[in-house]
């Protein structure tokens, strides 16, 4: 802002100099007026001295005109380079000075008033990327409080608020963005989400109205989905769960890193389903002749690094193909040692199956943290077929990553 104000003041000292160069030229008028006015002075004390030296006999006739031609001389020459007096109506001096005081402070005033220096100090923080979360929320606050109209700033804002587990800010915002923009399925899917999260993740009539208007606008609206599986899966609805979930990696593209997030939901909703002895829809059931069976065991020397209710994966790949999983199953370390059998019907997507692969690698992997792309400890197997009728045996024994 500093190049702001050294140009706003050579700007008023522009403004004061209009202002001012009169005063300085009334000055300089005034200045010559009196010199001349002494001359004049001068002039007629002379020709008074010349005339007493005339009556008392010390001068001629012909000294005495000398002179005062020689006194006219000086003063026409004292007086030629002065300037002609200015004619019309002119300030007093006071005037001026008082506007060329007044004047800055008018400026200031008028700016302060209509000016945007938050705007162009929020414009030129804008050029640097934000060093963390915190920070670009900050702007974009600023910014709203300067563009209120600013759809896209608010929805941006509750994005931010729900990655900064503020939930109750985010749903406030959001509802700012649906009122701008309209009920856009979308809008109305992050609107629900925020609500939810902010309600201690209590589903209610009004959420349910949200989600319902906004699968209407889009049946793929992926928030929506996955909110909806949420709420399923807490409320014991694990059926609806798989349903939802299903739907949700049947929209995501297929590099979507939150896939395998997905998968690890719908193996646990599966086996809680199982364990409820809830019977899953029609499609969840089909078992095709593909069928792996893994026994998964822990290495002995780490079971004191471990803890029993951490999440266990198990996963089959195709050798040659995605690297999405072909099936995946959850467990827990308590579990362990289990015995599984991975099948079409614990696939992750429905054009990724384990039938559709006849080489196949195999993967345990331990995550404290239920992240089914990275944990703390891994096994793998050596490459087998995807109809193998033996056991398969799969350690737990590597650092994950390695």
């Amino acid at each position: 802002m500093i190049d702001f104000w050294i140009a706003a003041a050579l700007l008023v000292l522009v403004a004061l100099a209009f202002l001012l160069l009169p005063v300085l030229r009334e000055r300089r008028r005034q200045a010559e007026e009196d010199r001349t006015a002494l001359n004049v002075a001068l002039y007629q004390e002379r020709l008074a001295e010349l005339e007493r030296q005339y009556q008392a006999g010390m001068l001629g006739e012909e000294q005495y005109q000398a002179g005062r031609a020689e006194a006219s001389r000086e003063l026409l020459a004292d007086t030629e380079n002065a300037e002609a007096p200015v004619t019309g109506h002119v300030l007093g001096r006071g005037v001026p000075l008082v506007l060329a005081a007044l004047l800055p402070l008018f400026g200031l005033g008028l700016y302060l008033h209509w000016g945007a220096s938050d705007a162009l100090s929020l414009s030129r923080e804008m050029q640097t990327p934000p060093a963390s979360v915190e920070e670009f929320i900050s702007r974009l606050e600023r910014t709203l409080e300067i563009q209120p109209e600013f759809a896209e700033g608010w929805y941006l804002l509750g994005r931010s608020y729900m990655a900064s587990e503020r939930p109750a800010d985010a749903a406030v915002a959001l509802e700012r963005a649906v009122a701008l923009a309209g009920r856009e399925p979308e809008l109305l899917g992050q609107l629900a989400q925020a609500r939810f999260f902010a309600g201690d993740r209590k589903w209610n009539d009004e959420l349910q109205a949200l989600a319902d208007e906004a699968l209407a606008g889009n049946p793929q609206e992926v928030t929506t989905l996955g909110l909806l599986g949420i709420a399923a899966f807490e409320d014991g609805r694990y059926a609806e769960a798989v349903g939802f979930w299903q739907r949700l990696t049947d929209a995501l593209p297929p590099q979507d890193p939150t896939r395998a997030a997905i998968a690890s939901g719908i193996a646990a909703a599966r086996e809680r389903a199982a364990q409820a002895g809830t019977p899953l829809p029609e499609a969840e059931q089909q078992v095709s002749s593909a069928q792996v069976r893994v026994r998964v065991t822990l290495a002995p020397e780490l079971r004191d690094k471990v803890q029993p209710g951490d999440s266990v994966f198990v996963f089959a790949r195709a050798v040659s193909g995605p690297p999405m999983p072909l099936a995946v199953r959850r467990l827990t370390v308590a579990d362990l040692p289990a015995e599984v059998a991975l099948d079409d019907s614990d696939a992750m997507l429905p054009e990724l199956k384990l039938s559709a692969h006849p080489r196949i690698l195999l993967m345990a992997r331990i995550s404290r943290a239920g992240d089914a792309m990275r944990g703390e400890w891994t096994g793998r197997s050596d490459e087998l077929a995807s109809d193998s009728g033996e056991i398969q045996e799969l350690l737990i024994d590597q650092p994950d990553g390695q």
